[in-house]
């Protein structure tokens, strides 16, 4: 004995209501795939690389004198750097690279248009006549090491155990105080 549990029109109506619900949900899954995509693809700013900058060094005497490293996004880039010290060095010797002003990592700044990130390199945290002479601050950011430029300084260091502070977002941040 045969059992129908529906009649063929009533099969041919559920078979119906089930597409409409497949259709809707595909469409809706495939909407909210594409807006989180769109999304995340306008809202998503990547780590800077040290050629996505440009970088000036300028003098300051607070603190005993330092050199205050402004470093800009170059035209149509948008891009953040963390909040640790920058990779850089005086020298190609060990003992010329600057060691951390900071012992926590600061807030990540965001770069685009005219907004800065400022670090404050101390070329000299001793307190002795000791050290070297350099006209010259080899610069990148964290992790890109490979590609460092080289930029004049305002006037010569002398260099003895340098130490730099975390990018900041205001100048007054980066000043490297010695302990």
């Amino acid at each position: 004995m045969r059992l129908r549990f529906a009649a063929p029109s009533a099969r041919l109506a559920l078979a119906a209501v089930a597409a409409v619900a497949v259709t809707a949900t595909a469409t809706a899954t495939a909407t909210a795939t594409a807006t989180a995509t769109a999304d995340s693809r306008s809202t998503a700013v990547r780590a800077c690389v040290t050629k996505d900058l440009t970088y000036k060094v300028s003098l300051k005497t607070q603190a005993g004198g330092y050199f205050l490293v402004t470093a800009k996004a170059k035209s149509g880039v948008t891009c953040y750097l963390e909040g640790v010290f920058p990779s850089a060095s005086f020298g190609s010797s060990a003992d010329t690279e600057v060691s951390p002003a900071e012992h926590a990592v600061s807030d990540r700044v965001t770069l685009s248009g005219s907004t800065a990130a400022y670090a404050g390199i101390n070329p000299k945290s001793t307190n002795n006549d000791h050290g070297r002479e350099f006209d010259f601050l080899h610069l990148a950011v964290a992790g890109d090491e490979t590609n460092a430029v080289t930029l004049a300084l305002p006037e010569t260091a002398t260099v003895d155990r340098p130490t730099a502070t975390n990018w900041h977002a205001d100048p007054a941040d980066a000043v490297p105080f010695s302990s």
